[in-house]
């Protein structure tokens, strides 16, 4: 929600932003909004919520809604957007593959002192501003193939009117009081910090502080649940991720925690708080609440989004906004008697060729640039591949193209081209109207392929989206090993029946391959399934070890094509170097 670098030239930036999208828009049907009702749940039973195991199935049939964090509308889209939005659509269409009914939420935080200083800058209406550059964080998901349900704004009318509600409920719990606030706050951040959080005069994020001089404020009793979320961390050991993080947020509350300040009145730009328009609400306060507005809170009647998907199964954050995610929200929720989402997952931040991404270097990783050179299929799998989600990465040109033309030329679109092409030559432009004994070689392989739905699933359960790219690059390296041993072009010659048999467990396996890899890359793994012959209705993850669904005897195959392009990598004196 909060961006790590200040606004520089944003008007031309945003609108040069646009021009690189195509124009078409991300669906945002509204939900249905009904009458105000809050589910009140006892402190007890919070404690006693069943626990998210981080290697829970994702075969049952509950309802899964996954967020990213709404992004902060003070700047074009960078890759840390890109980045959070890929790995909550491997997650969401994984899900979804499984048969889960999901709900995908993304958009865009639109109030706060930063922006409302940004549009006057910009000679700017507020709204007006946020228009524009919300739609080019809706196009970039667009351009990424994200497959996002809602995209929620915090300038929605429904919103506001949900965030106004919760404010209500807090106030009736008596967890909100007037006084007033002096001390340091950071703009970019919108947050406030404590004299000892300082590093050298700035926020530990390096970000500007100021002092705010005492102002009337509307305070949350933050206070009154350092132990209450203590005693939850404890119950709910799952609930924060890695556990690095985890270990932070702690520590954190362990030190302490004080009373928050939750609205301002030296700027208009926000949701008013209710009864009292001369305040406005903290931002956070108003933009965590998307999660549950976009759900139709305050509706929480039976057969409603909310009862359906709340609480959320997954929050996926950056590690800078944890402690909001982390400390605030479940305290709000849990003075407001609202249940926990189940899991908060923090991820790393990138670098680029070692040095910290900064405009002021000028290394900026643009996403609309890394789609344009490398398709939108190898960006998303070299973002999710190349570095433990949830630790820091550092991104070069030259990793991307070495890792690319490997594992998806090489290996992945290399194979599938040999397969397809030995069959469509071979076997009369048909998959092999009949196949011999299955050898131990084959059955290996053919197993380990079945084996690839549950070593997966217990990957994306636990948000451990390298180790499921892993297992699916450890497939495709087995098969390109056994296509070298059984040698089907020399089997032409010596074994027609062998050759058909190998050929054929070569495609059973890609189809297990490509509907795996449907998450990370689902054009490509589309195409190579068109190839493979399969149908369209058969692509789902029930389809993989249903008999009937297997690759069909004698089913005619279309000539193949590269799936996966080459790319050069230049080299220190300017020529180019294969990769």
């Amino acid at each position: 929600m909060r961006l790590n670098s200040m606004l520089l030239a944003l008007l031309p930036a945003a609108r040069a932003f646009s021009t690189q999208l195509s124009a078409r828009r991300l669906s945002t049907s509204p939900l249905l909004r009904s009458s105000p009702s809050t589910t009140i749940v006892t402190a007890a039973q919070r404690l006693t919520q069943t626990r998210l195991s981080s290697a829970s199935s994702n075969d049952d049939n509950t309802p899964f809604q996954i967020t990213t964090p709404i992004y902060y509308v003070n700047d074009k889209p960078h890759i840390g957007h890109a980045y959070t939005s890929l790995a909550c659509d491997v997650i969401a269409r994984y899900m979804r593959l499984s048969g889960r009914d999901v709900f995908f939420l993304s958009g865009t935080d639109e109030h706060g002192q930063k922006v409302e200083t940004t549009a006057k800058n910009a000679n700017m209406e507020p709204l007006a501003f946020c228009d524009m550059v919300s739609a080019s964080f809706k196009e970039l998901l667009t351009l990424l193939n994200i497959s996002n349900d809602e995209f929620i704004r915090t300038t929605d009318e429904d919103h506001k009117k949900a965030v106004q509600h919760l404010w209500n409920v807090l106030v009736e719990k008596g967890a909100i009081y007037l006084g007033s606030y002096e001390g340091w706050y950071s703009v970019r951040d919108e947050c406030y910090y404590n004299e000892s959080e300082l590093v050298d005069g700035k926020a530990p994020t390096g970000a500007e502080v100021e002092w705010v001089k005492k102002e009337d404020s509307y305070f949350f009793k933050l206070s009154e649940y350092q132990d209450e979320l203590l005693d939850y961390y404890e119950a709910h050991p799952d609930f924060i991720a890695p556990e690095s993080r985890k270990n932070e947020v702690v520590s954190f509350v362990k030190g302490g925690l004080k009373d928050l300040s939750i609205s301002r009145t030296t700027f208009d730009w926000g949701v008013p708080v209710p009864g009292d328009d001369d305040h406005v609400m903290y931002v956070w306060i108003d933009a965590l609440t998307n999660y549950m507005s976009a759900l139709g809170y305050p509706n929480t009647e039976p057969g409603g989004n909310f009862d359906k998907f709340w609480p959320a199964s997954l929050h996926v954050v950056g590690k800078d906004i944890l402690r909001f995610h982390a400390v605030y929200w479940p305290a709000f929720l849990l003075a407001a008697g609202i249940p926990l989402p189940k899991r908060i997952f923090a991820h790393g931040w990138w670098t680029k060729d070692g040095e910290k991404i900064s405009k002021s270097l000028g290394n900026v990783i643009d996403p609309v640039e890394l789609i344009d050179t490398y398709g939108v299929d190898p960006t998303r799998f070299f973002l999710m591949s190349e570095v433990v989600f949830g630790n820091d990465g550092d991104f070069s040109d030259e990793k991307m193209i070495y890792k690319v033309n490997a594992n998806l030329s090489n290996e992945l679109g290399n194979l599938n081209q040999r397969i397809m092409t030995l069959v469509f030559k071979n076997c009369n432009k048909a998959v092999p109207a009949e196949i011999g004994p299955l050898t131990e070689a084959d059955k290996q392989l053919l197993a380990k392929a079945a084996s690839l739905r549950g070593i997966t699933s217990e990957a994306i359960a636990s948000q451990s989206i390298h180790k499921y790219v892993e297992h699916m690059i450890s497939m495709v390296w087995d098969a390109n090993k056994y296509i070298d041993v059984q040698a089907p072009w020399v089997l032409k010659k010596t074994d027609t029946e062998r050759m058909n048999t190998v050929l054929y467990v070569l495609m059973e396996v890609m189809r297990h391959v490509a509907i795996l890899y449907q998450p990370l890359m689902p054009t490509s793994s589309n195409v190579i399934l068109d190839q493979l012959g399969v149908p369209e209705d058969e692509r789902e993850f029930e389809h993989l070890d249903k008999e009937e669904c297997k690759i069909m005897l004698g089913r005619e195959v279309g000539k193949p094509h590269a799936v996966f392009p080459r790319f050069e990598v230049p080299s220190v004196a300017g020529e180019t170097v294969k990769a």
